[in-house]
């Protein structure tokens, strides 16, 4: 009988511009920076901790227009269109976007930390390949530690913020390939290519489409994704890391689909949870399911 991944509970400790200050009653209460706010956490099944006036001060409240996705931001005080944030000495902007983020998944910081130990400890040249990289975080953290970075996001948008931010953070001199793609698409041609990673971080949303329209489910297909993304992988990998949102799947099926393709490579498959810790009572909040393979 096949052994499962270990289980984990992840917890990005190390933030001071960010903190789940309170949740409860399907909301959660956040700070990103100097600013507060209120979105929807359906998984945020208790009371609040704190009172209506922590909440009630708070800067903006997004609401849905649909449990999925969709929706608009209410401002009750004023704030700017971005403003400055970081964690250790990454320095990024954050905005309110019509999908209720702000640029940052702060809980997938964890990954960010390991990562980056992994990198330097391995002291030698190593190519890392970021899918469905966003607004760069996991791509600067790793470019800082001496990697050489390819980051991959199929919006145009999202790359041109992620540019962005490597200028803010002073990265500018960093070895970074920033491609606007569908994900699917370019390990392909990375496979054909005989392009390899010794690293390799995915960020897959539920559902999304690639620039040129290619539909992506994540059920349908991340089982491909992760078979190609095994193909480009070096002779001497460091890690394969999925983090996954917003779907029903258990951490112990994501462990167990990234311990079959990497099945013929050395190494550990591990799988959990990102959570946050509240401020307010000290109560986990699940964000999202992982797994992680490392040599």
């Amino acid at each position: 009988m096949e052994k499962l991944p270990a289980f984990f509970l992840l917890e990005s400790s190390r933030w001071s511009d960010y903190e789940l200050l309170d949740s409860g009653d399907g909301l959660k209460l956040e700070r990103f920076g100097s600013y507060t706010f209120i979105r929807p956490e359906v998984q945020a099944m208790w009371r609040r901790a704190l009172p209506e006036s922590n909440w009630s001060s708070a800067d903006a409240v997004f609401q849905p227009t649909s449990e999925e996705s969709g929706g608009h931001w209410m401002l009750k005080k004023k704030i700017p269109e971005r403003w400055e944030m970081k964690y250790d000495s990454i320095r990024f902007w954050a905005m309110t976007t019509p999908g209720r983020h702000l640029g940052v998944f702060p809980e997938t910081a964890s990954h960010w930390n390991y990562m980056a130990d992994s990198i330097r400890k391995a002291n030698r040249p190593v190519k890392i390949l970021n899918l469905f990289g966003y607004t760069g975080l996991a791509s600067l953290v790793a470019a800082e530690a001496g990697a050489q970075v390819t980051h991959v996001d199929a919006s145009k948008k999202s790359v041109t913020w992620a540019r962005e931010n490597q200028s803010l953070s002073g990265l500018n001199d960093k070895p970074i390939r920033w491609i606007v793609d569908d994900a699917l698409k370019f390990v392909q041609r990375e496979d054909r290519r005989g392009a390899q990673y010794d690293g390799i971080v995915l960020d897959p949303p539920k559902f999304g489409r690639g620039p040129k329209g290619e539909v992506w489910e994540v059920y349908k297909s991340l089982p491909n994704l992760l078979e190609l993304c095994c193909a480009v992988l070096s002779d001497k990998p460091l890690f394969l890391i999925i983090t996954v949102y917003a779907v029903k799947a258990s951490a112990i099926h994501l462990g167990q689909a990234l311990q079959d393709v990497m099945s013929k490579s050395k190494g550990s498959v591990e799988s959990g949870e990102l959570v946050t810790r509240e401020k307010s009572a000290g109560r986990l909040l699940s964000q999202a399911v992982f797994a992680r393979w490392s040599s």
